[in-house]
């Protein structure tokens, strides 16, 4: 199979594919025959190439790993009808025909980035290039299936947690509804469901905003802006571009964060749908069109009648469990506004609250033991995560570090220093945070050597973070929380972030057990 020149100046790749993509705006659209390049075979590449090749298009997937993983993928795909899976780094350079005949579509899985090679060729060819997000909405009206809603949701940190309180409150409402996307089920796997959806809630990160270039949300919202993922956008102000694409056409409301005034901004310079209202959020006391907290109570000025003058009670501040930081208040009220975007009722909110179970690795208690909370966040893969996570305690002996990911921990550390009472250094070179903490936290107690020094290839993460928790153990106090909330990406050492969580958990559980207490 050759590679298609780069060319821009190709007749095809200026007309004929862009004039027969504008017509592809529904499942029952004619599909048939279009040549397609599908780059990567995770969850969401995999699920975009068994779509198109179920709705009749010629497509090819590359990936750059030969894994026996990806070759089984590659069979079943080739079963359901991909024409070829090309996999291999020398497969990523460059833009594959399909048939023999140049790409009139790319759909690049969201971690690939704008000057991955191929991509770059496509893009130079004049190729159109989209994510998994955008080939879901064009194909989400099918004839004979619910065209569900959609309830969108980004921001640095809190996403899969928001989604997942959307979809607990929409079950309580009684609605068929699903949380897809960035988490759990990819978002094509949801709308080929034969049933369809009524609300679906939709977590979008900065990499699937990127490649979406048009949808129509219900309801849309952005939970808050830190500096991260620098190294895959170029600059905090690309990233932030990309997270203001999620209000762009919003029909009903875009819900922002009272208490981070860029957010209001992305709102203000949206071009959203005549009648859609600007809604904030707060865990202050709300104005009117905010939501907000009063005396313990989550409450509504913005989804009733007389905003002016009164609120609707959605819940409680116990409803959140027992360990409800100010971020995790934020999130309730963001998911809580986007569903009375869609007139939910107030008592749907509140039992959805109830019912909603956080995912493992956020701020989940492990044990408690010696008057000593141990916490696991490893959730929080950057200082705007870890940032609220510490917030929410006194007293902490810390346990940090990891792939920074191209940012600064200065902030966070100024910011926290009077929490602190020891840092326990993980990550194959901290090098990064390890210098913040000594400019900016001289006296707090860094241990490091000890972790390190285990004998053992530093990328092992569960040594290190065995001998992590061991280090917080001798240093923590009556009072204390030793919190596992790494403020960076966990592939240096671990397979993902949930690995780094499970590490954490069994080390404590190995410690307690030889403490003789239980967690």
């Amino acid at each position: 199979m050759g590679a298609v020149p780069v060319n821009p100046a190709t007749p095809e790749s200026r007309t004929g594919p862009t004039d027969r993509l504008a017509s592809l705006t529904s499942w029952d659209a004619d599909w048939t025959g279009l040549r397609v390049v599908v780059t990567g075979l995770g969850l969401s590449g995999f699920a975009a190439a068994d779509t198109l090749a179920e709705l009749g298009a010629h497509v090819v997937v590359v990936d750059g790993q030969e894994s026996p993983e990806h070759r089984a993928k590659a069979d079943t795909l080739k079963i359901v009808g991909v024409q070829d899976v090309l996999l291999g780094d020398r497969h990523t350079a460059v833009l594959p025909d399909v048939g023999g005949l140049a790409p009139e579509l790319v759909v690049t899985s969201p971690g690939w980035r704008p000057n991955q090679p191929l991509l770059a060729a496509a893009a130079a060819a004049g190729v159109p290039i989209w994510g998994d997000v955008e080939l879901a909405w064009r194909v989400r009206e099918r004839a004979g299936r619910k065209t569900a809603d959609w309830l969108v949701v980004t921001g640095t940190n809190g996403k899969t947690t928001t989604v997942g309180m959307v979809e607990s409150m929409l079950l309580a409402a009684g609605q068929r509804a699903i949380a897809c996307g960035n988490v759990g089920t990819p978002i094509l796997d949801a709308i080929r469901d034969p049933e369809g959806w009524d609300t679906i809630a939709v977590e979008l990160s900065s990499f699937q905003l990127h490649w979406t270039h048009h949808i129509e949300p219900a309801a849309s919202a952005v939970l808050n802006l830190a500096e991260d993922h620098v190294d895959w956008h170029g600059s905090f102000e690309a990233y932030c571009a990309d997270k203001a694409k999620i209000y762009e056409h919003t029909r009903l409301a875009c819900l922002f964060n009272e208490e981070q005034p860029m957010t209001m901004r992305m709102v203000e310079e949206a071009d959203v749908q005549e009648g859609c209202r600007a809604v904030s959020f707060t865990t202050d006391t709300p104005g009117r069109s905010m939501l907000g907290v009063v005396d313990g109570l989550l409450v509504d000025r913005a989804f009733l009648e007389d905003r002016a003058n009164q609120a609707l009670e959605l819940g409680q501040l116990q409803d959140l469990g027992p360990i409800a930081p100010q971020h995790q208040v934020a999130n309730a009220l963001a998911a809580a506004g986007l569903v009375r975007a869609i007139g939910v009722p107030p008592e749907a909110v509140r039992d959805g609250l109830r019912a909603y179970r956080p995912g493992d690795h956020r701020i989940q208690l492990v044990a408690q033991a010696d008057d000593v909370l141990w916490i696991n966040d490893s959730k929080a893969t950057n200082p705007h995560a870890a940032d609220a996570s510490l917030a929410a305690f006194t007293d902490v002996v810390w346990i940090a570090g990891g792939l920074p990911k191209g940012v600064s921990y200065d902030e966070l550390v100024t910011r926290h220093v009077g929490r602190l009472r020891a840092v326990v250094l993980i990550g194959a070179d901290p090098g990064e945070l390890a210098g913040s903490l000594r400019r900016h936290a001289p006296d707090i107690p860094v241990l490091s050597t000890a972790v390190r020094d285990t004998g053992t290839d530093p990328s092992d993460g569960h040594q290190a973070m065995a001998a992590a928790v061991r280090e917080a153990n001798a240093v923590a106090r009556p009072g204390d929380v030793v919190l596992m909330a790494p403020a960076a990406a966990s592939m240096d050492q671990f397979e993902s972030y949930a690995d780094r969580g499970n590490a954490f958990i069994d080390a404590v559980a190995r410690l307690m057990e030889a403490k003789g207490l239980g967690s």
